[in-house]
């Protein structure tokens, strides 16, 4: 339970410092840049809940034999 606490506090940390860095980025100027970074802050937090998928599935797996 209190990895999947940590892993929200993650996912909201990285989303806190994407936003961040966005405003900077954008009111420099850098607009593509900006874009960039929340494109790859996307992924990332894609990367990670793909993760968790994945160990839900083989948990459902081994719950139900299904091998």
């Amino acid at each position: 339970m209190s990895m999947d606490v940590g892993l929200i506090f993650k996912i909201a940390g990285i989303g806190i410092l994407i936003a961040i860095l966005n405003i900077v980025l954008k009111q420099a100027g850098k607009d593509e840049q900006a874009q960039m970074l929340t494109l790859a802050g996307v992924v990332v937090v894609l990367l990670l809940v793909i993760q968790l998928i994945n160990q839900l599935f083989n948990e459902v797996r081994v719950i139900f034999q299904l091998y």
